[in-house]
């Protein structure tokens, strides 16, 4: 029995929940969470799985001065939040201007790691009961013709704390 329950915590802390879905002229994202109940020094993580539309590109981190697509979380007293994951990134090639990018233009996934604080004023805001983990992934997106106005995306999820 004691095994089987040791299993059944196992499967429930990494356990991915049902993806968000936001979609934007420019791209598809499924934003999710690995875990939606929390404890003082608990390690989380987010994932954006990004899908650009057709002919769509957004900007990588590179040698450039692109808006670069960011996960922006709003700050809380009980989170520390780690850089940004980003996976290699593609060249486009911009003709007219002879320039070269570093750019995301077929889907792929941004993750950003989270570690619940076990401090005093940490554990303290989370004594009020559930918490919401919210923020902004954040992008310009542009096609073979045009560059559009810098986007963004709202991602919020409500926690529950052990």
């Amino acid at each position: 029995m004691r095994t089987l329950t040791l299993l059944s915590a196992l499967v429930l802390s990494t356990q991915s929940f049902a993806p968000l879905r936001n979609d934007t002229m420019h791209l598809t994202v499924l934003s999710s969470i690995s875990a939606t109940e929390i404890a003082p020094g608990q390690k989380l993580s987010l994932a954006f799985d990004i899908t650009p539309k057709r002919n769509m590109h957004v900007y990588a981190p590179g040698k450039h001065d692109y808006q670069v697509i960011a996960v922006k979380l709003d700050a809380q007293p009980w989170l520390k939040v780690a850089p940004t994951a980003y996976p290699p990134s593609e060249i486009y090639h911009f003709k007219e201007l002879d320039e070269k990018v570093e750019t995301y233009g077929h889907p792929f996934k941004l993750v950003q790691d989270l570690t619940v604080l076990d401090t005093t004023a940490a554990k303290k805001a989370l004594a009020a009961g559930p918490v919401r983990l919210s923020g902004l992934l954040t992008y310009q997106a542009c096609d073979d013709k045009v560059c559009y106005a810098p986007s963004k995306v709202p991602v919020s999820f409500a926690l529950t704390v052990k």
